[in-house]
């Protein structure tokens, strides 16, 4: 039997109540997830466990990594049900990892199976879960649709075919899809393959071209129901002059290599561009900090891009954020921003930043986005839920996601739901906030959805 009890995370009877009464049942904005919008379309049916719960999860293929297992039983030719056995076996000594709560989960929740992940149980729950799948017929629509997801935001670049959300639309499932869009292609511009996704756009000459092109794409999916936007750096770059962005551009049109202070240059103006952009068009804009991207050059080469070699980056761009931000509010273009952080030696320091520019646009204008990736575990929402208090506003937050490329992940909600409410219900307990369990059980339902519903502007209604 599962370790998993019903009461799991709840450490008081405060946070029982809160959970079952308030939260349990809140539906879901899924409002950064990496899920494949054609695969929602398709709506096809998963052919087995691994399909469903492994194939393309790198944080599972890490995890895998870290006991040592060899990548032929990762992302290489060992078949289906070899990788799967091996991902329970390592699972079974996980202790502490997320992956090893959220799996357990995911088990119990989607297939009905409680038999505890471990090398004995493997051939087991194989056979469970994927008679499960054949009988039940899981489809992508049946797992969000069963997980009580209301929206969902997938993440798109520039020059992704949007046609697809016009069909997802016609289906009329249970949910909206909406896409977000990212522009990080056109930004990096070192990308050996930068010329291509350049040429995706049209006939770009040069830098003007860009930013015209960018905004008409930005239009095609306002029209597609965009209503949140999405950049990601390593660190903030200071803003540059147009002129000296517009060399570097130009330059590497012309085939050539940029070195890193070009790169700076350019990223530090298209950065401050696109906030510009978003603030015009009033979206809110996701800024993603604090990844080192594609350590391990051999693998990067063998597997491409997101396949688990990334980590925490030590950059420190607070005061070039700082500039940014403050430069944007002087100019009245500072959007709505929600700062995701991926190293937690920052957290007070950006949280204490956000709220130098905060205004009467929209409750908690500026987020502290909530733990994410590496963080994205027990211990790292604890450190978040407690910066966020301690410098922030938490009746104002927008909230969890998964940032997820797995249809399974939608139990994390829950898992920082648990979360919140130990955190709430011990601070109660404890005499340290209100006791009216009512009051406090309402700002729980806007942290699960009211708030992010609000502050993105959705309507309700769909």
């Amino acid at each position: 039997m599962s370790y998993i009890k019903e009461n799991f995370l709840l450490t008081t009877k405060t946070a029982e109540k809160l959970y079952y009464e308030y939260a349990s049942d809140m539906p879901i904005f899924d409002y950064h997830c990496h899920l494949p919008e054609k695969a929602i379309l398709e709506n096809k049916q998963f052919s087995d466990l691994y399909e469903i719960w492994l194939s393309g999860d790198h944080y599972k293929w890490r995890l895998m990594r870290n006991y040592g297992v060899d990548e032929e039983y990762i992302t290489g030719g060992a078949s289906n049900k070899e990788k799967f056995l091996a991902y329970c076996r390592t699972l079974g000594t996980a202790f502490g990892n997320p992956l090893y709560h959220w799996s357990q989960v995911e088990l119990e929740t989607f297939f009905g199976c409680t038999l505890e992940i471990n090398e004995k149980n493997a051939e087991a729950i194989w056979e469970q879960c994927n008679a499960y799948i054949k009988e039940n017929n899981v489809t992508p629509q049946s797992l969000i649709e069963g997980s009580n997801v209301k929206y969902l935001c997938t993440t798109n670049e520039i020059f992704d075919d949007l046609s697809t959300f016009e069909e997802i639309e016609k289906k009329n499932y249970g949910f909206k899809v909406y896409p977000a869009f990212r522009a990080d292609k056109i930004m990096n511009i070192e990308a050996d393959a930068y010329l291509t996704f350049v040429s995706k756009l049209g006939d770009i000459k040069c830098l003007n071209c860009l930013e015209r092109r960018i905004e008409e794409r930005l239009k095609e999916f306002i029209a597609h129901g965009t209503v949140a936007t999405d950049i990601a750096l390593q660190k903030v770059y200071p803003v540059a002059d147009k002129a000296d962005a517009a060399k570097v551009f130009a330059s590497r049109l012309e085939g050539n290599p940029v070195s890193n202070e070009e790169q700076e240059i350019f990223k530090g103006y298209l950065t401050y561009f696109l906030f510009k952009l978003y603030a015009k068009y009033d979206l809110a804009t996701e800024l993603h900090i604090g990844a080192m991207r594609n350590n391990n050059a051999v693998m990067l080469k063998k597997l491409g891009l997101d396949t688990g070699y990334d980590s925490i980056a030590e950059d420190n761009s607070i005061a070039n954020m700082s500039r940014l931000f403050d430069r944007l509010n002087n100019e009245g273009s500072l959007p709505k921003t929600i700062v995701f952080n991926l190293n937690p030696k920052m957290n007070t320091e950006i949280m204490t930043l956000i709220g130098s520019f905060q205004d009467g646009i929209a409750k908690g204008k500026m987020q502290f986005g909530p733990a994410w990736w590496f963080l994205d575990n027990k211990v790292g929402m604890e450190n978040h839920l407690r910066d966020l208090t301690a410098t922030g506003h938490i009746g104002a937050f927008v909230g969890m996601l998964t940032d997820s490329r797995s249809f399974l992940s939608y139990p994390r909600h829950h898992y920082f739901r648990r979360i919140l409410c130990a955190y709430f219900g011990e601070m109660m307990e404890k005499g340290e906030m209100t006791s009216d369990i009512e009051f406090v059980g309402n700002v729980v339902k806007d942290i699960c959805i009211n708030n992010v519903v609000e502050y993105l502007g959705v309507k309700k209604d769909g």
